[in-house]
């Protein structure tokens, strides 16, 4: 996924938004009733301004804003007077693209107790629009914010804000502006749009936050599961630089569950690498894969695989075989590495209560990275079909080597829609 792509589309929404909201018809600010019976133009004012107004509808601006400065000139006018005078200034200077003194007079409008709060909303999107659509990024965010921090939750008027900031290029004001809305909108039981957190990885791309980032393509790859988001989410969960090699085999089941693994050489890989780890079935269940999906047995290379999967399969069967010498093994070991890795098989072999009760029991007699145990563990209990008890493992696992964030992608694959 490309920022600059992102930004053209972000841009091209944006400015539809813009330009539905930018200037109020003259019509709108009339509807405003005098609040008071003594509230009335005088002669001089109100000529000026019925001058202006049939001026505004034959488009002719500088005549009209000409007799609204006239009105304005009048000595001795009421307040009711001058409110008037700035909603007609507000909607000539708004008509003629003078965002500048149309945002002045639509302020003072809104500073104004006699205008009700639905038009002071009307009113404050339509000035953000409006500078929005003059490339005033940062008046346009500073209207928006100021209405966001005032309570208001207009939607429109947080698109603008996180527009602003973005195209405006200020990132990290984006991102936590736009984390904001996807908050509210969770507190609400509304999931974010597909389009917001795009936004808000292009954000978290543009100030380097990668932990952010992550969390965000987890978000995507969550509400909307497409292949590229997955990529983004592998990438950063195996991107750790203080990966242990422990996990090497473990990182390649992530790419595998992916579907990042296309070759016939990724699956034997793999597969040995399970072979190393002492878990054959699980290299099995690779090479298998491999076979379904066409890759393997197909090539000049077919001979080989066929007869490394022979071997596998006979690994398979003696380990089940011996599986219980195995087990009074891992019982004398000093830690308990071992124990765990016969617990796994004995899941991987269909015995899952007493292989999950094994691995618990090495785990609790102490292994060389607990972690990487745990990892295991609540690999083990996926496979058991006990996805909550995996998933509550899985977010156990902590350290910086690289165990955490496997982990949390498969927190994220078994809890991703099925």
């Amino acid at each position: 996924m490309k920022t600059t792509n992102l930004k053209s589309s972000f841009r091209a929404r944006a400015m539809l938004l813009a330009g539905a909201v930018t200037a109020l018809p003259l019509s709108v600010f009339l509807m405003v009733q005098p609040a008071q019976a003594a509230d009335v133009l005088g002669e001089k004012v109100g000529k000026n301004l019925q001058t202006a107004q049939t001026a505004l509808a034959a488009h002719k601006y500088a005549e009209a804003m000409a007799a609204v400065n006239a009105a304005d000139a009048v000595s001795g006018k009421t307040d009711y007077e001058s409110y008037t005078i700035e909603q007609m200034r507000g909607a000539v200077a708004a008509s003629s693209g003078n965002v500048a003194v149309a945002i002045s007079a639509y302020d003072k409008v809104i500073a104004s107790p006699r205008t009700p709060a639905a038009m002071k909303e009307q009113l404050a999107l339509s000035e953000a629009g409006m500078a929005y659509g003059a490339k005033d990024y940062a008046r346009a965010a500073q209207i928006a914010d100021k209405y966001v921090k005032a309570g208001g939750a207009n939607p429109q008027m947080y698109t603008i804000l996180i527009q602003s900031y973005y195209l405006g290029k200020d990132y990290a004001n984006a991102a936590r502006a736009q984390q904001a809305q996807i908050d509210m909108q969770a507190k609400a039981g509304t999931k974010p749009t597909e389009n917001q957190l795009q936004l808000l990885a292009a954000c978290q791309t543009q100030t380097h936050d990668q932990a952010a980032l992550t969390k965000t393509y987890v978000a995507l790859a969550t509400y909307y599961p497409k292949p590229d988001y997955w990529a983004q989410v592998v990438h950063s969960a195996l991107s750790n630089p203080h990966m242990a090699g422990a996990l090497r085999l473990d990182a390649d089941r992530v790419r595998l569950a992916a579907g990042l693994v296309k070759t016939p050489a990724e699956y034997i890989d793999i597969a040995e690498l399970a072979m190393q780890a002492g878990l054959p079935q699980i290299a099995l269940d690779v090479m298998n894969e491999g076979y379904s999906a066409n890759v393997l047995g197909h090539d000049a290379g077919a001979a080989r695989e066929d007869r490394l999967k022979q071997m596998i399969t006979q690994t398979v069967a003696d380990r089940k075989a011996n599986i219980a010498t195995a087990e009074t093994q891992a019982q004398q070991a000093p830690n308990g590495n071992a124990l765990v890795t016969t617990g796994y098989n004995y899941v991987t072999f269909g015995q899952a209560d007493k292989g999950l009760q094994l691995m618990n029991a090495g785990i609790a007699k102490g292994t060389t990275d607990v972690n990487i145990a745990r990892l295991h563990l609540g690999l083990a209990q996926a496979a058991a079909g006990q996805k909550a008890a995996a998933i509550t493992t899985l977010k156990s696992v902590g350290g910086d080597n690289g165990a955490q964030d496997i982990a949390q992608f498969w927190v994220l694959k078994l809890g991703a829609p099925s």
